[in-house]
């Protein structure tokens, strides 16, 4: 039997999904700026997915732009709006437990004239609202703090953090990638000035994301060229992608309710069944604030390779972390930020669970993983150390 439990760093592209975007393949082939009749109608179905993904996030269709990615479209808010408006200041907030694709453009700015602040977070990956009233500064330009974290699934108190944000005259921007399609968004009531998307996350294709960029916010363009997207992002759209991406967002909403309920039932089916078969685990993350879709744990005394290499061999997809860190050593800067020693962060595994998961799938992990790590922390020295032999 194989097992997907890493949507969170990709997701199957639903079959839907798949038969909206065939035609654009083939006789739907044109360019949406054309002045002829193949660009128009294929220019009318990019504007049926921009409004598609609108409603998703509460947000009007011209608000929407395409890009390439999640990434992209964090790189965009960050460089352009601290560069545009570096006249009021050169202060960014942002958090510790970011995506790379927000923490290193930070870090990017940081060695480029712009100060960064990091919000700390407590054992469960929480920000402190208090804290970020008393950051922000006269010259604090923009705020960026998730809607959901990666690896945990830890949910920020987003309306909260809009709600300081617009009370201090300061710009907000969110990255909700792992977050859309899994809990309500409402950019507006939220006070999200900028919002950021990615359709692989969500059973589209790779290979297109979404900026939200609430009226009346101009951004200099992070790609120059022609004139798509109203100016804002050059480059010829990426059709399919952008047809499947709405088509993705269409179902997300039409099933948000039942099938969150559906997989968090999954997950909490999964934690249980391992936190009974296998000692010294921890569940890392705001077990009652977090995505219905992912578990974080850390299975003490032996590391997250390992277990991942043995998962494997079971036909069994995790992940160590963010699929963006995957090549690296280290360990999870988001468990460090939270508390966690060295050794029990390298021990962690994130599980992330969606569409076509199902209880037997649950059922077999929690069968095949318990021997798995009785095996590795019989080979390991900390296991040794711990028992006192």
């Amino acid at each position: 039997m194989r097992v997907y439990l890493d949507h969170n760093a990709t997701t199957p592209v639903r079959p839907e999904v798949v038969e909206a975007v065939t035609p654009f393949f083939t006789e739907k082939f044109g360019n949406p700026s054309s002045m002829h009749w193949a660009g128009e109608e294929v220019a009318a179905d990019v504007d049926r997915a921009r409004g598609q993904i609108a409603e998703l996030i509460g947000a009007r269709p011209r608000e929407i732009m395409f890009t390439a990615g999640g990434s992209e479209s964090d790189n965009m808010v960050l460089k352009a709006s601290m560069v545009q408006r570096s006249a009021k200041g050169k202060h960014l907030i942002t958090t510790a437990v970011e995506h790379p694709a927000v923490r290193n453009t930070a870090r990017f700015l940081g060695k480029r004239g712009f100060e960064v602040t990091f919000l700390s977070v407590d054992g469960q990956g929480r920000i402190d609202l208090d804290e970020l009233s008393d950051v922000i500064r006269d010259d604090t330009v923009l705020v960026s703090a998730m809607f959901a974290n990666n690896e945990t699934g830890t949910i920020f108190p987003v309306a909260e953090i809009g709600a300081i944000c617009r009370e201090h005259g300061v710009l907000f921007h969110c990255d909700a990638v792992q977050a859309a399609g899994k809990v309500e968004i409402d950019v507006k009531a939220m006070n999200i000035d900028m919002l950021a998307l990615s359709g692989h996350k969500l059973n589209a294709p790779k290979g297109v994301g979404v900026l939200y960029t609430r009226r009346g916010i101009r951004l200099e363009p992070l790609l120059h060229g022609g004139h798509q997207e109203r100016g804002r992002r050059a480059g010829t759209e990426n059709v399919p992608g952008i047809v499947g991406f709405g088509e993705a967002a269409r179902l997300a909403r039409e099933e948000l309710g039942g099938d969150a309920a559906r997989i968090a039932a999954l997950r909490n089916r999964l934690e249980r069944g391992l936190l009974e078969a296998i000692p010294d685990v921890l569940v890392n993350g705001d077990v009652e604030h977090r995505l219905p879709n992912t578990s974080n744990i850390s299975f003490r005394y032996i590391e997250g390779e390992g277990i991942l290499l043995f998962l494997n061999d079971a036909e069994i997809a995790a992940s160590s972390g963010s699929a963006c860190t995957s090549g690296t050593l280290d360990p999870s800067h988001v468990l460090l930020a939270m508390g966690l020693c060295h050794e029990d962060a390298h021990g962690s595994i994130r599980f992330s669970l969606g569409y076509g998961n199902t209880e037997e799938q649950i059922d077999y992990v929690i069968e095949q993983l318990p021997p798995i790590i009785e095996r590795l922390r019989m080979m390991s020295p900390l296991a040794r150390k711990a028992q006192g032999s």
